[in-house]
């Protein structure tokens, strides 16, 4: 693309993003294009033996490292982790932080989401979206003179509302650099998430075999996101391609900011889905 496109990632945690849209941002990248991965809290509950300040210290340098290995950057907040609320003073940082960047694409995850960090940085990103508009509304930051395009994280979850599938893109050719960004986390990946899942007496004690673990995992979790959105992937990329589709990312676009019309579609979107 001649154009240059920024895509910033508002997520509640140091590894929010690559879970959900690490494809989408080593595209982008790929691709010459700005990438800047927020996490909104600093991780510190996010462990079974580690916890406090050097936790969050810990998950800063993990999310350092995975936005580097693809050239993006990255910025872990202060807010304690487990106890995010929507207040008044993290929609406000949320303000200057979409007008600083000015991004095109504002990814972010849905308000029925599991998790109440998740829920809280999704409600705060709703409220934050037309105000970036209003000059009087944090007005020591320059406004921007029109809302980013906003789209949701997939999730599971389909009480109230299942995820709408208004973007799927095929990251079959990303897997490898998204199982790179996410073994920067590894107090995640190979600690923490398999205690909590009850799986840690898999994970392998070498470095190779854990990669070669999490690749499987990973690779399972893209797969299943493709076989769920097989009828909207067969839409986008017809039925030949999509039947050999075996990783995918899917977006809901917020009615909250700027509409997703066909020029934005093709602008943000539509030149990955020709490739």
């Amino acid at each position: 693309m001649s154009s240059s496109l920024r895509l910033l990632i508002l997520g509640a945690h140091p590894d929010d993003a690559e879970f959900t849209a690490g494809g989408i941002a080593s595209r982008y990248r790929r691709a010459g294009h700005e990438v800047k991965m927020v996490s909104v809290t600093c991780g510190d509950a996010g462990h079974h033996e580690m916890s406090g300040p050097p936790l969050a210290a810990r998950r800063r340098a993990e999310a350092a490292a995975s936005a580097a290995a693809i050239g993006a950057s990255s910025a872990v907040w202060e807010h304690p982790d487990a106890r995010l609320l929507p207040t008044l003073e993290l929609r406000g940082q949320i303000i200057r932080e979409i007008r600083s960047f000015a991004p095109d694409l504002v990814l972010t995850h849905r308000t029925n989401d599991y998790h109440p960090d998740h829920r809280a940085v999704a409600q705060a990103v709703q409220d934050a979206s037309y105000l970036v508009t209003v000059p009087n509304v944090e007005p020591d930051t320059p406004i921007v003179k029109r809302d980013p395009v906003v789209a949701f994280l997939p999730d599971r979850f389909t009480r109230p509302n299942p995820l709408r599938a208004d973007v799927v893109l095929d990251v079959s050719s990303e897997l490898e650099r998204v199982v790179a960004m996410l073994a920067c986390h590894r107090s995640q990946v190979f600690e923490w998430l398999p205690f909590n899942r009850g799986t840690l007496d898999q994970v392998p004690t070498d470095d190779p075999g854990r990669l070669a673990w999490l690749r499987q995992w990973i690779a399972g979790e893209l797969s299943a996101r493709a076989d769920r959105f097989r009828g909207q992937l067969v839409a986008t990329y017809g039925s030949a391609r999509a039947a050999a589709i075996e990783a995918c990312e899917v977006f809901e676009v917020s009615e909250y900011a700027s509409p997703l019309d066909d020029a934005a579609r093709a602008r943000l979107f539509g030149w990955m889905q020709s490739e």
